[in-house]
């Protein structure tokens, strides 16, 4: 009997979730703003690698690291856009009591709403695989490292997972969706860049520096763009998704 019922509890929390995940990429796609953010991000990305200076054919080799350097500063203005109004907006228009008036755990409403905005970061990352193939055409040699490329692809995946867990986070604090998106935003340039920008420091030269560092989504990110994966990076990543989902999740019970 216990078995047969767990199938229908897991099916049910995972319908709850997607009720959840779904009502926010209607809230994200309701509006031009959505569809723009989207092509903002492919249409700098694209300039940069294929236009501006240091594009990919002043390097005279096939490669994506032009690519894979710029993303995460286009991502730190892209993800707070896209979760400024999660919760933010919840409150501000009072619905937010409605949602917990529904069958829904708090867990459950925090990860619809992360996945939901994950979905959105995922959509807008899939058309920037035809770089691989137009990088592919126009090399004359063996063409792209497939390993670092897909490493890279998947180091820019969990670093758009965590700057998603930190946006989701700030919204939570405010009921002003523009407040969310600055606080997102400073967020996520803090712990993408400050402690690498801190390890820097003279002070802490020859030792310290190293470990410094390494608390930094910089440091791992680069790790697993080399093309290899490090399970030390994928611990490091899902922990600050987790604390900060968790922080999330406090914020609401006090609320």
């Amino acid at each position: 009997m216990k078995d047969r019922n767990r199938v229908p509890v897991s099916f049910s929390i995972l319908h709850s979730m997607w009720s959840v995940c779904k009502k926010e990429l209607r809230q994200f796609f309701s509006s031009l703003t959505g569809y723009i953010a989207i092509i903002v991000f492919l249409l700098v990305s694209g300039l940069v690698l294929f236009v501006f200076d240091d594009n990919i054919f002043d390097f005279g080799y096939a490669t994506l690291d032009r690519f894979f350097q710029l993303a995460p500063w286009i991502l730190l203005l892209l993800i707070p856009a896209i979760t400024m109004r999660s919760f933010a907006e919840e409150f501000k228009t009072g619905t937010y009591e409605i949602l917990q008036t529904r069958p829904l755990t708090r867990w459950q409403i925090i990860s619809g709403k992360y996945f939901g905005s994950l979905l959105v970061v995922f959509i807008a990352l899939i058309p920037t695989v035809i770089y691989i193939f137009s990088v592919q055409k126009l090399s004359s040699n063996d063409g792209l490292d497939m390993g670092a490329t897909i490493g890279s692809y998947i180091g820019l995946f969990f670093l758009a997972a965590v700057f998603t867990a930190i946006s989701i986070c700030c919204s939570s604090f405010t009921n002003n969706a523009v407040v969310a998106f600055i606080a997102g935003l400073i967020g996520c340039a803090l712990l993408y860049y400050g402690f690498s920008a801190i390890s820097k420091l003279t002070a802490l030269n020859n030792g310290p520096d190293y470990y410094v560092e390494m608390l930094g989504i910089d440091f791992h990110y680069r790790s697993i763009s080399r093309g290899l994966i490090d399970t030390r990076d994928i611990i490091y990543f899902l922990s600050v998704i987790f604390l900060f989902l968790t922080i999330t999740n406090r914020n609401l019970l006090k609320k």
